[in-house]
């Protein structure tokens, strides 16, 4: 089966380039990577361009005019132009465990929604990722030796553990699923489907602005209102965040209005998304 990474990016090229490399270790190679930038950096671009004579799987790029936040427009983007069956989506400064695309598949479903987690990295080993002293794959196979250094460089930032790793349909994976009582909520930047459920539901809200819930919230109760389940693959998909200063978003009242309000209607198809309204009416 085919499978699209989509990779939502901003400027940030030295990350990309490090994503890639992680992508050149997966044992799963039935895959393509679109990268669905939010702008036309001419960077991006030339970076993007050498990196397709470095590695063997295809990358795709798609551009919008720089007009400030608009991920889901630019998520909407790459899944027009994905060519894959399947869609898994990351941002753009989370590095791969070898085995994340083939466990992502190996957690597939018609109507199953996978989402895994992420080990928030602290500012020393995203250095020394960044420098390229270690890689992704070298931090993968010594997290369990390098957990508690791990973890104390992460300082406050929070899901250390989330590195951890058990065989998907295994024992202990089988005996959390059905030892788990609360729901498992889905996380954006970690997160697959078949292709056609996002057609489904018309994609990303663009409608809910740079609301960061458009990518996860959002789709969450739309997927589950269509009859699709939310599968976890906490420990078994497992990805790397690289450290940043958070940034200060307002609460966007407006967003988490319009998203009860759809809530409230049933409305599961959003109206501002792979088509727009005016499309689906001419259809």
């Amino acid at each position: 089966m085919k499978v699209s990474l989509i990779i939502a990016v901003y400027k940030d090229v030295e990350s990309l380039a490090l994503i890639l490399d992680s992508c050149s270790k997966q044992t799963s190679t039935d895959f393509e990577v679109v990268v669905a930038e939010d702008g036309e950096s001419n960077e991006m671009k030339e970076f993007i361009n050498l990196a397709r004579e470095k590695y063997t799987f295809d990358i795709l790029h798609t551009t919008q005019e720089d007009k400030g936040v608009q991920k889901s427009k630019s998520q909407n983007n790459g899944i027009k132009a994905s060519r894959g069956e399947y869609l898994i989506f990351i941002d753009g400064d989370c590095l791969l465990y070898s085995n994340f695309i083939e466990n992502h598949l190996a957690l597939s479903g018609e109507n199953n929604i996978v989402t895994g987690r992420r080990v928030n990295l602290g500012q020393k080993f995203s250095q020394q990722l960044r420098k390229r002293e270690i890689s992704a794959t070298w931090l993968q196979k010594n997290f369990v030796k390098k957990y508690f250094k791990i973890k104390e460089d992460a300082k406050t930032e929070r899901h250390s553990e989330e590195g951890f790793q058990i065989k998907p349909h295994g024992l202990l994976h089988k005996f959390m699923v059905k030892s788990r009582k609360k729901r498992f909520p889905m996380l954006g930047c970690n997160m697959s489907m078949y292709k056609q459920r996002m057609i489904d539901i018309n994609g990303f809200d663009e409608g809910l602005g740079n609301a960061s819930a458009a990518s996860d919230t959002d789709l969450e109760w739309r997927f589950e209102g269509i009859g699709c389940k939310i599968v976890s693959a906490r420990f078994i998909a497992n990805e790397f965040h690289l450290y940043h200063k958070r940034s200060t978003h307002e609460y966007d009242r407006d967003a988490v209005d319009q998203m009860l309000t759809n809530q409230n209607n049933a409305i599961f198809y959003c109206s501002e998304g792979l088509m727009k309204a005016k499309q689906k009416e001419n259809k």
